[in-house]
């Protein structure tokens, strides 16, 4: 079966190193292999190993070489037989190194100091012929799916003999395994490709309806956050126009709240006006009507009852008697007079002179009518005496009556 390896890539010695009088400094990561004179390496090694530090080299009777310590890489590409017989193609990229011990770098020196290229080439060949026996004794579902346990067994078959020639592995990565368009591998991958394709699906089917969901989720918020912000925002509008108007109608009421002050006040001086109207009405008019028809009736009483001792004295024909009796009621009717008028609640606006003036008149209306009542008894005997209509009411006329 074919088979191919490639020597990967091996770093190139340095190409400056410490001279100064003979004195040889190696790099970090190179072997200072320093071969001639008597003396030579440890182990009857054909030159000494000086590593980390220089030495001095005596020109002429001595040779330097250098050899790489730092890391090298080997691809394996290697087409193997499982134990199924079925051909499988398997790429491996190994990671080495010349061991870092005198022992594996005297033999290393020794087998590749020369040419040190051939250190990627010989482990590539080493680990292909592991790679080979170890994979015909596995089944491709054991390499498919245990590729470390291939790994491991290659390396601890390659270990020894990379000991031998003083190299040592440092990784074995299996890269790829194919078997060149067989479909054994995709068959047997094909009911967990479906499982993973069928999982997928389902996978993807849920994520979908979990971002429908989300979407509808999503525009429901956005629906709801518009519709509290519209009420938000009409509420806010019915706020402000209600302030707005309070304060339009504020000036307004203000003003007809002045003015409803001013009428109440207005009308509370009409009623008290009214009222004091009032008052000088009853003290002016009412009451003086009063006092005159209480005036009257006194008079009218009197004039009865002068009446009634006429009719008595005619009866009797006895004129002194008449004129007796009549001087002994004459006081009587005048202090009768005097008690209706007090009794009528009357104010003589002018003080005694007015009280005079009443008493005077009242006497005055008295004798008038003993006199009449005299001339008819006189002239007739039982003929009524005329009482002067006018007197009283001339005699009241020079007098102003109020209460």
């Amino acid at each position: 079966m074919p088979s191919r390896s490639s020597p990967g890539r091996i770093p190139s010695p340095a190409t400056r190193r410490t001279t100064m009088f003979g004195y040889r400094v190696p790099a970090p990561d190179e072997a200072m292999l320093i071969s001639g004179g008597k003396s030579n390496g440890t182990g009857g090694a054909p030159f000494r190993v000086v590593t980390g530090h220089g030495a001095f080299v005596m020109p002429f009777f001595r040779k330097v070489r250098f050899l790489t310590l730092s890391m090298s890489e080997a691809e394996v590409s290697e087409t193997c037989v499982t134990k199924q017989a079925i051909a499988l193609n398997v790429r491996a990229v190994i990671a080495f190194k010349v061991g870092n011990d005198t022992e594996s770098i005297v033999n290393a020196g020794q087998r590749f100091l020369s040419d040190q290229e051939q250190m990627s080439i010989l482990t590539g060949r080493i680990f292909a012929g592991h790679l080979r026996s170890i994979v015909g004794s596995m089944t491709v579902e054991e390499i498919v799916t245990e590729r470390q346990k291939l790994a491991t067994e290659v390396l601890d078959g390659s270990a020894a003999e990379m000991a031998k020639i003083g190299l040592t592995i440092d990784s074995l990565q299996i890269q790829s395994i194919d078997d060149m368009k067989l479909g054994y591998i995709a068959a047997m991958a094909a009911p967990h490709n479906a499982a993973i394709q069928r999982e997928a699906q389902i996978a993807q089917a849920r994520a979908d309806q979990a971002a429908a969901e989300a979407a509808q989720e999503s525009q429901r918020r956005q629906a709801e956050y518009a519709r509290q912000t519209s009420v938000v925002q009409a509420q806010y509008k019915a706020e402000i126009d209600r302030a707005q108007a309070e304060a339009a109608q504020a000036g307004p009421l203000a003003q007809a709240t002045a003015q409803q002050e001013v009428i109440d006040a207005r009308t509370l001086l009409a009623q008290r006006e009214a009222l004091l109207r009032q008052q000088q009405l009853v003290a002016e008019v009412v009451k003086p009507a009063e006092a005159q028809a209480e005036q009257v009736r006194i008079m009218a009483r009197a004039d009865a009852e002068a009446t009634e001792v006429t009719a008595a004295a005619a009866a009797s024909h006895n004129r002194v008697a008449l004129d007796r009796l009549l001087i002994e009621q004459l006081p009587q009717i005048v202090k009768e007079a005097a008690a209706g008028l007090s009794g009528a609640n009357v104010t003589v606006l002018n003080g005694a002179d007015g009280i005079g003036q009443v008493a005077a008149g009242l006497v005055g209306q008295g004798l008038a009518i003993l006199e009449s009542v005299k001339k008819s008894v006189s002239d007739s005997g039982t003929q009524r005496p005329a009482v002067s209509e006018n007197g009283p009411a001339e005699r009241e006329n020079n007098h102003t009556v109020t209460s």
